[in-house]
This record gives structure tokens, sequence and C-alpha cells, in this order.
């Protein structure tokens, strides 16, 4: 491998790895957010920001509209949507801590759909892997002793299999494709806003007006940096690389999701939870370097 391609892998993964972060600190500040408004109005509010800010990028860019991106990037924000309404559903009935370890689980599915997709199975060790990161889930939502994983936790876990759908469509989608970055983006986050905004318009405008500053700092973070920024930064990454390799790297979105939550949200891990944590990233990283070598053996 070249310097230079050495180079570029470490600047998508260190995108990768922001996006990670954004993702994993917004569980506790949707979490805050709906202990004062519906699931529906605080994503109506978030899209609806995220959507001016990526149409004020496009008026600098002015990139051209093409058919195919219209119908991508239309399709892929309906998916978009329902990941988000299941994750803010999911948190808002569990904890932020919960939330971002289940999530990860799209790294076992995100290559297996991929494998699927490509005809090309990626090594056992993977898959031992990614079982060890379902083990480390159940050991979380044990809590103090094993127990039937809540509303909460069942809608996360839902929410990782349409992630996984989403991440595999979005890379073979527009992998080797010219599209733009930013019309892709700009009509994902149309998409979002136009139908949380068309079942929640009533109860939106009520949280926009009973808001306080420090809600709207939440909103603010959501729609901008763990919106705009981190959806323009995950279809940049996962175009110079495999969806597999973008999965795990944004499967360290668990990392953050704990450090935040513990650190700002007073949130705990007791013994099971904190081993099964520890599984959940381990085999992340494990899975990473597996896949990594996989890819570059065939490439």
């Amino acid at each position: 491998m070249t310097v230079v391609s050495q180079s570029r892998n470490r600047e998508v993964d260190f995108a990768l790895l922001i996006v990670a972060f954004f993702w994993g600190a917004s569980y506790l500040a949707a979490k805050s957010l709906t202990e004062h408004a519906p699931v529906g109005a605080v994503l109506s509010i978030r899209f609806s920001i995220t959507t001016i800010a990526m149409f004020l990028i496009w008026l600098i860019k002015r990139d051209r509209f093409t058919r195919p991106e219209l119908v991508l990037g239309l399709g892929l924000g309906t998916l978009q949507a329902l990941i988000l309404y299941l994750e803010t559903s999911g948190v808002a009935r569990t904890t932020a801590t919960n939330a971002g370890l289940i999530i990860s689980l799209a790294i076992v599915l995100t290559p297996i759909l991929e494998s699927i997709a490509s005809k090309n199975w990626l090594p056992r060790s993977f898959f031992i892997a990614t079982v060890v990161a379902v083990v480390g889930v159940m050991l979380l939502v044990s809590d103090k002793g094993f127990a039937k994983p809540g509303m909460g936790d069942w809608l996360m876990l839902g929410a990782a299999l349409v992630r996984a759908v989403h991440v595999t469509s979005m890379g073979h989608l527009t992998k080797g494709k010219s599209y733009s970055s930013v019309v892709i983006t700009l009509l994902q986050s149309v998409a979002c806003a136009c139908l949380f905004t068309l079942f929640s318009y009533k109860s939106a405008l009520t949280a926009v007006r009973e808001f306080a500053p420090h809600q709207w700092y939440g909103a603010l973070f959501l729609s901008l940096l763990s919106g705009a920024l981190a959806f323009l930064l995950t279809l940049w990454g996962i175009r110079r690389t495999s969806s597999s390799r973008a999965s795990l790297l944004l499967g360290t979105e668990p990392v953050w999701a704990v450090i935040v939550g513990i650190s700002f949200g007073g949130e705990k891990l007791v013994l099971l939870g904190a081993i099964g944590a520890l599984l959940i990233v381990g085999s992340t990283y494990v899975g990473q370097n597996i896949e990594q070598r996989h890819r570059l053996g065939h490439s």
C-alpha cells in the first residue's frame, strides 16, 4: 500500500470516527429533548434545521441535481427517517448508554448484507467477532441480572437492522458514481424533514414556542453536528472505503455514548453491563482489523 493510500485511509477513518463521536453524544441530547417534546416533534425540528443548513451549503457549491440523485437521495432519506424514528423512540425508553451500545449491532448485520450483495464472504473469524458483540449486548441489557429486554432495547435493535440496510445500500449505490455528496445529503434531509413534519407539525410548533435556550442548544447539536456534518462525512467516507469497514468504524459510537452518558447524564453501568460494553467495543476493533486484511488481500 502506498503512502498516499495510507494517508487517505487515515483521513477516511478519522472522518468516520468523528461521526461516531457525534452520533454517540447524540443519544443523551435526544433523550433530554424527548423529555420535553414528542419524538416526532423533536425529529421535525431537528431535520428542518438540518435541511436549512444543507440548503445553504448547496447554495455555495451549486451542484447540479440529476434524476438518479433525486431518486437515490429521497429513497435513502426515507430509510434514514425510519432509522431516526426507531432510534429516538428507543432512547426515550431506555438509557442513552444502552441505546448507543445496542445500535452497534449494525456491525454484525452490515457485513452479512454486504457479503450477500458482493458474493464475497468475509472470513469466519470476522463473524466470531460479531457473535462476541451479540453476547456483549446480551450482558449489557441484563442490568443486575438476566431479564427480558425492554421496549426501548427492542426499538434500538430494529434501528440497528435498518441502519445496516442503509449503510450497505448507500455504499453499493454510490460507489464509483459521480453523485454529489451535498445533493444526496440535502435530499435525505428534505425527505426526513417532510415526513416528520407531516405527521407531527402541531406538536413541533408547540415545542418551538416552549423550548428553553439549553434545549435549542441540544437541537442545534443534533441538527448541525450530528446531522448535516455527520451525514456529509458519512457519505464521503463510505464512498472511499467498504461498507463493512465504515460500519465497524461507526461502531465505535457506543464508546462515546458510554462516556457522554456516564460523564454528563449521570448514568451507570453495573458489572455485567460493563463486561458487555467491553466485549462490544473489543469485538468492533478486532473485526475492523480482520475486515481490513481481507479487503487488502482481495484488492
